[in-house]
C-alpha cells in the first residue's frame, strides 16, 4: 500500500483499484452462488457447501477491500475488529442452527 493511501490517524483510505477488485470479486462469487442453485445440476449437498464457501470468501472480500481490515497492519484495532467480527459471525451462524434444529425437533 502507498504512502498516499495512509492518513494522519494511521488507516488506510483504499483507492479505486482496491474498491473495482472487491467488486468484481463480490460479483463474481455472487454470481457462483447462484450459478449453483439455478443450474440444478449439482447434489444439495454439494450446493451447501458451495454457497456456504462463496458466502465466507464473500466475508473476507468485503473485510479486505472494503473495511480494510487484515493482520498486516500494526494496529492493534484491526485485529480486534476482525476476532469481533468472527464472535458475531459465529453467534449468528450457531445460533441460527440452533433454532431450526429445535423448531424441526418440536415439529417432528
Amino acid at each position: 500500500m502507498k504512502q498516499a493511501d495512509i492518513d494522519s490517524s494511521g488507516t488506510s483510505r483504499g483507492n479505486f483499484d482496491a474498491y473495482f477488485t472487491g467488486f468484481i470479486l463480490s460479483v463474481a462469487l455472487t454470481v457462483i452462488a447462484f450459478g449453483l442453485v439455478m443450474s440444478g445440476e449439482t447434489s444439495r449437498q454439494v450446493m451447501l457447501w458451495g454457497i456456504c464457501s462463496a458466502g465466507i470468501v464473500q466475508i473476507l472480500v468485503h473485510l479486505h477491500y472494503f473495511l480494510h481490515l487484515d493482520f498486516s497492519s500494526g494496529k492493534r484495532w484491526n485485529v480486534l475488529a476482525l476476532l469481533f467480527t468472527f464472535l458475531i459471525m459465529t453467534i449468528f451462524v450457531g445460533g441460527t442452527l440452533w433454532v431450526m434444529y429445535t423448531l424441526n425437533f418440536r415439529m417432528m
